[in-house]
């Protein structure tokens, strides 16, 4: 296949385009390389992914254009210059605590972006259009695990509203235009060449520096860390499991559109995740105990039966695996 992968240098994105090109497909990479986190390390997931090219002797296959998702022309002209098969959008502007004090940067990617894409895909006839939602969706949501039929109606972050956005437009080209669809709610991913404004990311940083780590809410929180890896598997099988039209449990809507959860299903407290990471690094923690922050939730735990049921994958790799990975990269990279 021929597929178009957005934030291409952005984390998620970086290691999926490996892995396509690794099974043989033609990946095209757009990234604005914006500056939310050091563009220095989006660059060197680039420079590494050009390496890893030339190992595959793969050049003829991949294409790397800096280009911003809100550019309306832009995005035009690529989709009018490529015929994609599929397209699978990671560009996004994250983090939750960043959209409420920057809510436009979040409405020009996520929502103007993601409108250019849909468009996109609406006059070229592309196959497949995969997507990142988010965990987040589900906001203060109590019933554990979240199951992507629970009502999502709730968002407590800007970020999570334009996720929940995301997942209504899908909806509504996928109903008009026969366009099939299928969003991922990804629940906090973390390993190597990940964002540094993640916990995990930071914890490091400072637990190396002997400086204080901040954690909110007195570290009771449960998170369903998942590894990059499990990521990649289950966006790839997601990928080629193109969605039928289906009747909504509660309309006469049809519309080949799908919504999956990808989670680690066995949410860990923080407390675990921070002797874990300890442990990698062999130092000790100094905590900061503080409340919790606005835009965050207790809990996030992700029903995966659908997933299991539709692509015959279950991501499994434990935190201190994950984490032990992640500090080794680390090392090497820092």
């Amino acid at each position: 296949m021929k597929v178009l992968i957005t934030g291409s240098a952005g984390f998620i994105g970086f290691f999926l385009a490996k892995a396509l090109l690794a099974r043989g497909d033609s990946v095209v990479g757009i990234d604005n390389l914006n500056d939310y986190y050091d563009p220095a390390l989006k660059r060197a997931r680039l420079q590494d992914l050009e390496q890893f090219v030339q190992a595959q002797q793969a050049s003829q296959r991949y294409t790397f254009i800096p280009l911003d998702m809100a550019d309306r022309a832009g995005m035009a002209q690529l989709f009018e210059r490529h015929a994609f098969d599929a397209v699978v959008n990671l560009g996004a502007q994250a983090g939750v605590r960043y959209s409420i004090d920057n809510p436009n940067a979040y409405v020009d990617s996520n929502v103007v972006g993601f409108v250019n894409v849909l468009e996109g895909c609406r006059h070229s006839g592309v196959k497949h259009l995969v997507y990142a939602s988010s965990s987040s969706v589900y906001g203060m949501n109590v019933k554990q695990p979240f199951s992507t039929a629970d009502r999502v109606d709730y968002p407590i972050s800007l970020y999570a509203a334009t996720k929940k956005s995301n997942e209504l437009m899908a909806h509504t080209y996928s109903h008009l235009f026969n366009i099939p669809t299928t969003g991922l709610r990804f629940f906090t991913v973390y390993g190597p060449w990940g964002r540094p404004d993640m916990a995990y990311f930071k914890f490091t940083q400072a637990i190396l520096a002997g400086k204080p780590i901040d954690v909110y809410n007195h570290g009771d929180m449960l998170r369903d860390f998942t590894y990059i890896d499990d990521i990649i598997e289950g966006v790839v099988r997601i990928i080629d499991r193109i969605p039928q039209p289906q009747v909504n449990a509660t309309t006469t809507v049809q519309a080949p559109y799908k919504i999956y959860n990808i989670g680690n299903n066995q949410p860990v407290t923080l407390r675990r995740f921070i002797t874990a990471l300890e442990t990698a690094l062999e130092q000790k923690a100094v905590e900061n105990h503080l409340p919790m922050q606005p835009g965050d939730v207790p809990v996030t735990y992700a029903d995966v039966d659908e997933l299991i049921a539709d692509v015959g994958f279950k991501p499994a790799t434990e935190v201190e695996d994950g984490l032990e990975r992640f500090v080794h990269w680390y090392r090497d990279y820092i």
